[in-house]
C-alpha cells in the first residue's frame, strides 16, 4: 500500500464520518421537532374538556380496525362526555 492509497482511505473515511455527522444531526432535528408537535398537541388537548376522550375513542377505533370487534368503554371515559 503506497502513501497514495491510504491517503484515497483516509480521505473516504473522513467522508464518511461526515455523512455519518450530518445523518446524526438529521436524525436530532426530526426528533426535536416531533417533541415540539407533541408538546403542542398535549396543550390543546388539555384546553378542550372533551378532547382526550375524543382522541382516546379514536384511538379505539383504530385498535378494533375493520373486523368485528367489541370496544369495552371504561365509565370514567364517558362521564367527561356528560358535562
Amino acid at each position: 500500500m503506497d502513501l497514495d492509497e491510504r491517503m484515497v482511505k483516509a480521505i473516504a473515511k473522513q467522508a464518511e464520518a461526515e455523512r455519518t455527522r450530518r445523518a446524526k444531526v438529521i436524525h436530532a432535528e426530526g426528533e426535536l421537532q416531533a417533541a415540539e408537535k407533541l408538546m403542542q398537541a398535549a396543550k390543546v388537548l388539555a384546553e378542550q374538556p372533551g378532547a382526550i376522550q375524543l382522541r382516546y375513542m379514536q384511538t379505539l377505533t383504530d385498535i378494533a380496525g375493520d373486523k368485528s370487534s367489541t370496544i369495552v368503554f371504561p365509565i370514567d371515559l364517558l362521564k367527561g362526555f356528560k358535562e
